[in-house]
């Protein structure tokens, strides 16, 4: 030890763009799917945003994309989050399967309200 020389740490391996892509690649149904369920429940506070921006200086098409783009951003890191939580504490597979079943739960009730409101309409 005392005739060779410290070596400085070896540095992490660089990876390429397509190699992070497919590491996280399993999980994109998942994050989708969380995604696509938390979406409505998560834009739903965003009115308090679309009112500031209403008042403020941008136009009305820089206002909606920035509104989308909001929107959006928060449902996927929400979908990211929700997936990798119950990824970690149940499985991969089930962190997929849960948000499948909470987006067709969604769209399940979405339909079911819009059936009796047209029955409603009717009466």
């Amino acid at each position: 030890m005392l005739g060779r020389e410290a070596q400085p740490p070896s540095a992490m391996p660089a990876f390429s763009l397509a190699e992070r892509i497919a590491d996280w690649s399993p999980l994109l149904p998942g994050i989708a799917f969380w995604s696509l369920a938390l979406y409505l429940p998560l834009s739903l506070p965003l009115a308090r945003l679309e009112e500031n921006l209403a008042t403020g200086p941008l136009p009305p098409a820089a206002q909606q994309l920035l509104l989308v783009i909001t929107s959006l951003a928060l449902a996927l890191g929400a979908g990211l989050l929700t997936d990798l939580g119950v990824g970690w504490a149940l499985g991969p597979g089930w962190g997929s399967s849960l948000g499948l079943m909470a987006a067709l739960w969604g769209l399940f009730w979405t339909l079911a309200s819009r059936s009796r409101d047209r029955d409603r309409d009717n009466d």
